[in-house]
C-alpha cells in the first residue's frame, strides 16, 4: 500500500466540517480574549502585591531615618531608655487610630519600632516585648551597624507565609560614627485588605471589559456572516437567473465594492445570453413565417387566378404581421429579462386594467365567436409595473388553448 495515499494531519485538519466564517472568526476573537485576559490578570495579580511592599518599605526607610535623626542625642547622652522619647514611642505603640482607609478599618497600630546600641541590644521596643535582647544577628541590626542598608522580612508562623514582617533599620550617627540602630517593622498582612480590594477590582474590571469585548465581537461576527450570506443569496440567485436586488453595506465598504462587482457582472453575463438567446430565438421564430413568404412570393411569379393572387397575398400580409407580432413580443420580453429589479413601482387597479385587454382583443373574440366574462372584485390591487403586467395579461390570453382554438359555439370563457 502506498503510504502516500493516508491523509496526513494537514488533510484531516482541512477535513473538519464546514463552520461559518463569521462563527470561525468569533472563536479566534474569543480565544484571543481569553489568552489577553489571562495574562494581564496574572501579570497584573503578581505585581500588584510586591508593588505594594515596596511602597511600603520606601516608607519604612523615610520613617526610620527620621527616628533615628530624633533619638541620636538622647543615645548619645546615655538616657534614651528612661527619656521622654522612649515614652512617645511606647504610647505610639498604644494608640488607637480608629481611621478607615478606602472602606478597610485600622484600629491599631501596625507600626513596631525598636532601637539597639552599638552592640545591637534593644534599648527601647515601642511594643514593650524585646527590651534587653540581643539583635545584632539580625540582619536588619547587623548590616545597619556596618554600614550598608538593613533589612530583612521574616515569618512570625513558618507554616504561614501572609505571616511575614517587613524591618528596614536606619543607623543612628553622631559626628559620623554610627552608635546605634532604629528598626520600623511593619506586618505584611496589615497592607493584605488592600492588596485583596486591588485584586478584586482589577478582576472585576478585567471581566466586564472581556464581556464586553466578547459581546462586541459576537456583534461584528454576526454582522460579517449576515453580509456573507447575503452576498451568498445574491449570487446564488443570479446563478439561478432569478430577480435579485443587489445587496447594500454601510459598514463593510468592501462587501459593498464586491456586490457592486457582482452587479456588474451580471450586467455583462446578461448582455451576452440576451444577444445570444435574443439571435437564436428571432432565427429560429422566423423561420415559420419567412418560409411562407418566399414560398407566397415564389407562387406569384407564376401565371395565377385572381383569386389566387389575393390569397397568397394575404398570406404574405398575415406573414409579415406575424414576424412583427413576434419581433414586439421578444422586445418586450427582453426590456422585462434585463431589469434585475422593478423600477417603476405603482398601485395598479386590476379590474379597469382588465377590462382594457378584453376590450382591445374584442375583434379576435369575435372572429373566433367566443364569449368572455370578466369577474375581478373592483378593489382588489397589487404594487409593480402597470405595462409589465398588461403585457403578461396579454401573453396569458395569447396563450390560452380555449382563446386560440378549439372553443365550441356558445362556450364562455370567463377570468377571474
Amino acid at each position: 500500500m502506498n503510504p502516500s495515499s493516508h491523509p496526513s494531519w494537514v488533510d484531516k485538519l482541512f477535513q473538519w466540517p464546514r463552520i461559518p466564517l463569521g462563527l470561525r472568526l468569533f472563536l479566534l476573537y474569543v480565544v484571543v480574549v481569553v489568552l489577553t485576559t489571562y495574562v494581564v490578570s496574572s501579570t497584573v495579580m503578581r505585581e500588584i502585591k510586591p508593588t505594594v511592599r515596596q511602597v511600603s518599605e520606601e516608607t519604612l526607610v523615610d520613617m526610620a531615618n527620621l527616628l533615628a535623626t530624633l533619638a541620636a542625642p538622647h543615645l548619645q547622652q546615655g538616657t534614651l531608655a528612661r527619656s521622654e522619647f522612649a515614652e512617645l514611642l511606647t504610647h505610639f505603640g498604644k494608640r488607637d487610630p480608629n481611621a478607615a482607609i478606602w472602606g478597610v478599618d485600622k484600629s491599631s497600630i501596625n507600626h513596631r519600632i525598636y532601637i539597639t546600641d552599638a552592640d545591637g541590644i534593644v534599648l527601647v521596643d515601642s511594643w514593650q516585648r524585646d527590651v534587653g535582647a540581643d539583635f545584632s544577628r539580625w540582619n536588619d541590626v547587623y548590616l545597619t551597624l556596618r554600614g550598608q542598608y538593613g533589612a530583612r522580612s521574616s515569618a512570625q508562623l513558618s507554616d504561614d507565609p501572609d505571616s511575614t514582617v517587613m524591618h528596614v533599620a536606619a543607623p543612628i550617627r553622631v559626628a559620623g560614627e554610627i552608635i546605634g540602630s532604629v528598626t520600623v517593622a511593619k506586618a505584611n498582612r496589615s497592607v493584605q485588605p488592600f492588596i485583596d480590594k486591588a485584586k478584586y477590582r482589577v478582576l472585576t474590571w478585567l471581566v466586564v471589559m472581556s464581556v464586553v469585548a466578547l459581546l462586541l465581537g459576537a456583534l461584528i461576527a454576526w454582522r460579517i456572516n449576515t453580509a456573507l450570506d447575503k452576498l451568498a443569496d445574491y449570487a446564488a440567485k443570479m446563478g439561478r437567473g432569478e430577480k435579485a436586488k443587489q445587496p447594500v453595506f454601510r459598514i463593510f465598504y468592501e462587501y459593498g465594492q464586491l456586490s457592486d462587482a457582482l452587479a456588474a457582472m451580471r450586467a455583462k453575463l446578461d448582455g451576452k445570453n440576451y444577444v445570444e438567446q435574443y439571435v437564436q430565438t428571432l432565427t429560429h421564430e422566423l423561420k415559420s413565417p419567412l418560409s411562407a413568404i418566399k414560398g407566397a412570393s415564389e407562387l406569384l411569379q407564376t401565371p395565377l387566378t385572381e383569386q389566387k393572387q389575393r390569397l397568397f397575398a394575404n398570406n404574405i400580409e398575415k406573414e409579415s404581421a406575424r414576424m412583427q407580432h413576434l419581433i414586439d413580443n421578444l422586445l418586450a420580453l427582453t426590456r422585462l429579462e434585463k431589469q434585475p429589479q422593478l423600477q417603476n413601482k405603482e398601485v395598479i387597479v386590476l379590474a379597469p386594467l382588465i377590462a382594457r385587454v378584453c376590450d382591445s382583443l374584442l375583434a379576435p373574440i369575435t372572429q373566433k365567436k367566443v364569449q368572455m366574462q370578466l369577474q375581478c372584485d373592483p378593489g382588489y390591487s397589487l404594487l409593480g409595473d402597470a405595462f409589465l403586467v398588461q403585457q403578461a395579461l396579454y401573453n396569458l390570453f395569447g396563450k390560452c388553448p380555449r382563446f386560440c382554438g378549439g372553443r365550441r359555439r356558445g362556450e364562455h370563457f370567463g377570468t377571474s
